[in-house]
């Protein structure tokens, strides 16, 4: 099969289309026939030798993928060979065939292309682990997302939405912040020009958000404290602005404020398959009503990868970038 691998730590340059061995299902995958791919930040830091793939997984680039189950075991998941899946995997998406556990697959919503389903894995078994099962975020709260405009961002914003939630997302533009808007955050700060701290004090007459997702990190953790409400909780799943910081412990004694974070890739089967039960029950509906929808800034075939890394190294998509396979 074809598929794209990391030559070497560097650019977008080191992805590289070369020829693998078809890969084998084990107990419990099945083997996927790729047609979409999405592509994700931890794809970035994998590429420039900073995130290696976990223990037994693939070494290729991909997290999530959409196509057709061609083989393997589908256990007791409901699936069968040929039906139109979507998947999350720990890598080995950036190719013509993967081998998935069966427990992370779930089926294309109906209405949705494959194209459009690809992006819906890593984006959304994220934020609902992170947003609503470590962050708690509760009927009648409010969520803060940063990156609003990112595959993440755009996946937070409409679905927090969706479900009754009155969110608010930084941006790196004008632009960008007008777009999130669109999709349903209430304000969109352009962080920028925008100080997030005093717009998020301004809107919420000075109580702060409930919840806040955090993709930088860095400095942005005290004035995460300094934006939340009492009791708010903060959610750290990317270290774009580094990973140390400085922060104010007497706020997060005064006012019970939580920091926590976490990682999806290295967790269990068994975890993973719990987030796609929920978002089964959860969320498929609101995305077959057509309530949310993936948002697809470009589309670049396998061969093509590197100018889809180049893209996202440049960080002024909105939404998610697919590869497509053919």
């Amino acid at each position: 099969m074809k598929a794209v691998e990391i030559s070497q730590p560097g650019g977008p340059e080191v992805l590289k289309l070369v020829e693998r061995p078809m890969p084998e299902p084990k107990a419990g995958e099945v083997l996927v026939k790729v047609s979409a791919a999405g592509i994700n930040r931890p794809d970035v830091f994998q590429r420039k030798g900073h995130y290696p793939a976990p223990p037994g997984a693939s070494d290729l680039p991909g997290l999530e993928v959409a196509g057709e189950i061609v083989g393997g075991d589908v256990g007791d998941t409901g699936l069968k060979v040929g039906d139109k899946v979507c998947a999350l995997l720990a890598g080995g998406g950036y190719a013509e065939y993967c081998a998935i556990p069966a427990a992370q697959c779930l089926p294309v919503p109906k209405g949705l292309s494959d194209i459009e389903a690809a992006g819906l894995p890593e984006t959304y078994f994220t934020v609902w682990s992170n947003v609503f099962d470590r962050g708690r975020l509760s009927a009648g709260e409010s969520l803060l997302v940063h990156g609003g405009a990112s595959g993440i961002g755009t996946t937070a914003v409409q679905l927090a939405t969706a479900l009754g939630h009155k969110v608010y997302a930084t941006a790196g533009s004008d632009e960008r912040a007008r777009a999130v808007e669109g999709l349903g955050a209430v304000l969109g700060i352009n962080y920028r020009s925008q100080d997030f701290v005093e717009e998020i004090k301004k809107a919420t007459n000075g109580r702060g958000v409930d919840v806040v997702l955090d993709m930088v990190a860095g400095e942005y953790v005290n004035r995460n404290i300094n934006c939340v409400a009492d009791d708010g909780r903060i959610v750290i799943i990317a270290l774009l602005g580094g990973a140390k910081a400085t922060i104010d412990c007497s706020q997060i004694l005064r006012r019970r404020v939580t920091v926590t974070g976490s990682t999806l890739r290295p967790r269990p089967v068994a975890f993973k398959a719990e987030i796609a039960r929920a978002l089964k029950q959860h969320v498929w509906p609101l995305l077959e009503q057509g309530k949310i929808r993936p948002v697809v800034h470009a589309t670049f075939p396998l061969e093509r990868a590197s100018d889809a890394h180049a893209m996202m190294d440049a960080g002024e998509q909105i939404g998610k970038i697919v590869l497509t396979v053919s």
